[in-house]
């Protein structure tokens, strides 16, 4: 399993939208194969930046929704609010304590 961290940025007026979005896919992005978790977080000193991480069993599991028509139709939405160029990082985990 690996985990996926993804930095976006937004137009402050766009970020309704964004979660409006992200409420409404949320769900299917979670329950796509081979995803075992996803949550969004909001940085607190500059709230127009947000991460999203999702944990994933395989690599390929993440090729495939990357290149679904569920991740087509989030990402033509999203990027265009952006104000900055998403960033984003594939990393194992090491150490997790509950």
């Amino acid at each position: 399993m690996f985990v996926r961290i993804v930095k976006l940025s937004f137009h402050q007026e766009n970020i309704p939208a964004f979660l409006e979005n992200f409420q409404e896919v949320k769900e299917k992005i979670r329950n796509a194969p081979g995803n075992r978790l996803l949550e969004l977080y909001q940085d607190k000193e500059h709230p127009e930046i947000f991460f999203t991480y999702s944990y994933w069993e395989e690599e390929k599991d993440l090729e495939n929704y990357r290149h679904s028509e569920l991740f087509k139709e989030v990402w033509s939405f999203t990027k265009k609010l952006f104000n900055a160029k998403p960033e984003a990082w594939s990393v194992d985990k090491l150490v997790s304590l509950p």
